[in-house]
């Protein structure tokens, strides 16, 4: 099996065709929760936006989509494994009785929650409800058997103040804990400094042990001579994690990990489930990977990884990402599979989807505005203007990040995911073209009607306005052309 891989499609087809059975250690999914609301998505990084609708109808609808991939992802799970649905209010409770079917209820180990705020404008003066401030995490294993690293949060100044409240002469901290224990075992009724364990306990360590704590000065004697244990706060892991996650900060709007996508979770999140439900080594798997956070969190904590998501947009930023942040390459330390490579595939692609694609494709910049774009959806910079760079892709990054915007040295493109683009559609590029001051451009789509093509001619022969028609067929052929 591939490991370190994005892979770019549905995953009720990606799963049985390359996951064999009981083959991951860990799976975290946050799918679309069936919210019926349409996000328009800008991704920040890749000055891109795209349509992503989360639209079932009502929540049968939802459920009989879900369960075929929830039974695939049951069956690739390790009898070691240990699964992580993530939802919000709209299905939780329908998902939960879904998977006490699949994985058995004596397998449900928590119901996470997860404050991702601490205020929500559906709380405002005149909603007749409660604010909705958190997500549920459900998590769930597939035998009594399963990896568990124990986690822990830091104290809270309430805590340390309450348990920690003594302090040696250099102000370190600790607090006192009773040497015994309700059930004897061995030597545990003796005798210590004049002093036996109260009526019903025993001592909880032998004779030496005392003797050894003593001498280390790890023992406190109240006024009567009871021994009491020091525990120093700054010994202390902390406190361990319980199933109410209040200290994982929700994703700032300024945070420099935000990409723009409307369900990001923080990677501190992530890196916790990581941590907690797999070693170094295993597979962890992402199956609505979205703009790959729990990729990052994998490969950053030396996990094997695998993510799927439908979106090929998503899947371009993944990659990105990784490359960004953890300094990986495509091609050498991860895979991207499966991106879309026919005619076919790409008439069922979402436009937003389609449009960043062709553009990207021809070698542009989309737009980072695709709802009233006057006619233009990217930008091809001409060659010159790279003489200062060593890439491409490094002129991408300036233009994207606006430095290259009084720059005038580039051709507009526009696309339709039409099977034959008409005359208007051609008028309207023309205007674009005129209003921009730009004398060369580009069409994509999937075919050019008669009228189309006289005007294109028209157009350069009278008014020198020179637009070049590209079939999607040809840009396929552009791509594997640049591959091989």
């Amino acid at each position: 099996m591939d490991t370190n891989i994005i892979y770019c499609g549905d995953n009720l087809e990606i799963l049985p065709k390359y996951i064999p059975d009981e083959s991951i250690d860990l799976i975290y999914i946050d799918p679309p929760f069936n919210t019926s609301r349409q996000y328009e998505v800008f991704w920040g990084e890749a000055q891109e936006r795209r349509a992503f609708e989360d639209r079932f109808g009502d929540v049968m609808t939802y459920l009989d989509w879900m369960r075929p991939r929830l039974r695939e992802l049951h069956r690739i799970l390790k009898s070691t494994g240990s699964f992580y649905y993530h939802c919000d209010w709209h299905a939780t409770h329908y998902i939960k009785v879904e998977l006490d079917r699949l994985f058995g209820f004596d397998n449900f180990q928590n119901e996470i929650i997860w404050r991702r705020t601490t205020s929500h404008g559906d709380s405002k003066q005149g909603a007749r409800h409660y604010g909705r401030i958190h997500d549920t995490l459900l998590f769930y294993t597939k035998s009594a058997e399963y990896t568990w690293n124990t986690q822990f949060v830091e104290f809270s100044a309430s805590q340390i103040k309450q348990q920690y409240n003594k302090q040696e002469k250099d102000g370190r901290r600790y607090r006192l804990v009773t040497p015994t224990a309700k059930k004897p075992g061995g030597d545990t009724s003796y005798e210590w400094k004049g002093v036996r364990p109260p009526k019903g306990r025993f001592w909880a360590y032998t004779r030496e042990k005392m003797a050894e704590m003593d001498s280390k000065g790890l023992l406190y004697y109240s006024k009567t001579g009871q021994p009491y244990i020091k525990y120093y706060l700054d010994e202390r892991p902390g406190v361990a994690a319980q199933s109410l996650w209040t200290d994982v900060s929700p994703m700032s709007p300024t945070a420099k990990e935000r990409l723009g996508y409307p369900t990001q979770k923080p990677l501190t999140l992530l890196e916790r489930i990581v941590n907690a439900s797999s070693n170094e080594g295993q597979v962890v798997m992402d199956a609505f990977c979205g703009c790959g956070t729990t990729l990052e969190a994998a490969a950053k904590l030396k996990r094997k990884w695998i993510g799927i998501d439908f979106s090929p947009t998503a899947c371009r930023v993944m990659a990105e990402r990784l490359e960004k942040r953890l300094g990986l390459k495509e091609g050498i330390d991860f895979t991207l599979k499966d991106m879309p490579k026919t005619v076919d595939q790409l008439h069922r692609m979402p436009p937003f989807e389609f449009q960043n694609w062709a553009v990207v494709a021809l070698g542009g910049i989309p737009n980072k505005v695709k709802v009233g774009d006057y006619g233009i959806d990217g930008r091809l910079y001409l060659a010159d203007m790279a003489k200062e760079e060593k890439t491409v892709k490094r002129i991408s990054e300036k233009v994207a990040q606006g430095m290259f915007e009084t720059l005038d040295k580039w051709y507009p493109i526009q696309v339709k995911q039409v099977d034959k683009v008409g005359r208007p559609d051609i008028d309207k590029f023309e205007t674009a073209m005129r209003r921009d001051k730009r004398l060369k451009g580009y069409f994509v789509a999937f075919g050019f009607s008669g009228d189309a093509t006289k005007e294109i001619q028209r157009a350069q022969k009278v008014e020198g306005l020179e637009i070049t028609p590209i079939t999607v067929e040809e840009l396929l052929g552009y791509e594997k052309t640049a591959l091989d």
